[in-house]
């Protein structure tokens, strides 16, 4: 999917921020210019990635969990099995 980017000046930028921001909620990448330099580059934040390791660390002591030989194996059939788009309106 391309990445949508619009290119606007620093007075329109301030003009109507809340309208800037919902385009980045949105999904777009805004370049905020002055004499059409880029100054400012606004865009959604890239989600929170964690390795396997701290999210064994975030496990309760008390659980079960345990990374055996099909670990991968399972991983990888949960991942094919849902290879649609995300709908991120929901979590909002």
């Amino acid at each position: 999917m391309a990445k949508h980017i619009i290119h606007i000046s620093e007075l329109e930028a301030e003009s109507n921020f809340a309208a800037l921001l919902a385009r980045v909620r949105a999904g777009i990448e805004i370049v905020i210019e002055h004499d059409e330099q880029p100054v400012a580059v606004v865009h959604a934040p890239t989600p929170l990635r964690r390795s396997i390791s701290e999210c064994i660390a975030l496990l309760p002591e008390d659980s079960s969990a345990t990374i055996d030989a099909d670990f991968a194996k399972d991983v990888e059939a949960a991942i094919e099995s849902h290879r649609e788009p995300l709908d991120s309106s929901a979590w909002e």
